[in-house]
């Protein structure tokens, strides 16, 4: 393996239950209807797909609206309170001396700057990429196929640390192999784990002989 690429959202932040509370709030704000699904289809989607969701939901606002609306709360919720999953920082600062790092998140990139900024993390990445910089999110592979292209490395040479469903599709699409970390509260679909090539309780298991 020449490289490690890094999931955000559920791998080295614990935002997906901000995400939620911050979007359904705002669909119920503004006259959508959140749907029992709604959560597990919106992980991994990039900023543009998920805003466009939302106004199928009902949203009365256009989707550019909807995606700066919901970001200026995020951000605002990470200012209060930066949710760093146990084991993140260590776990990036352990494999980069040791492997190039990359980063592929749905995030959009201001949130993803803020995240990394406040970790001080940021200078451990050789790349990192935003859904909103590639065509289509995830479980398309474009977001990791980018990573892999700005780091210069054969995606087939990448390990790529993910939590979700659709990151986990997303992934080995792109012909990485794939760690999963689950998180307890969204695990992945059966069919998604098993494109794993191993699954780790949590980050402090993603030893340096793993990514070796």
């Amino acid at each position: 393996m020449e490289a490690c690429v890094f999931d955000l959202d559920g791998v080295l932040v614990d935002s997906e239950p901000v995400w939620e509370e911050v979007r359904r709030a705002f669909v119920a704000e503004h006259g959508g209807t959140w749907q029992a699904d709604t959560q597990s289809r919106l992980m991994g989607m990039s900023t543009a797909e998920w805003a466009a969701y939302l106004s199928e939901l009902g949203v009365r606002m256009a989707p550019d609206e909807i995606a700066r609306g919901v970001v200026d709360q995020m951000a605002e919720r990470y200012r209060d309170e930066m949710p760093l999953l146990p084991g993140a920082v260590e776990a990036v600062r352990r494999a980069s001396g040791h492997v190039t790092l990359g980063l592929a998140s749905s995030s959009p990139r201001r949130l993803i700057d803020v995240v990394l900024d406040a970790a001080e993390l940021k200078e451990c990445f050789a790349a990192t990429v935003s859904t909103e910089e590639v065509a289509r999110g995830k479980p398309a592979p474009d977001g990791y196929l980018e990573a892999a292209r700005r780091m210069n490395v054969d995606p087939r040479a990448c390990v790529a640390v993910e939590d979700s469903s659709n990151g986990l599709r997303s992934a080995h699409a792109a012909g990485m192999r794939v760690i999963a970390v689950p998180h307890p509260r969204y695990p992945p679909a059966p069919d998604a784990l098993a494109l794993a090539w191993r699954v780790l309780p949590g980050l402090d298991a993603l030893t340096l002989d793993l990514l070796s």
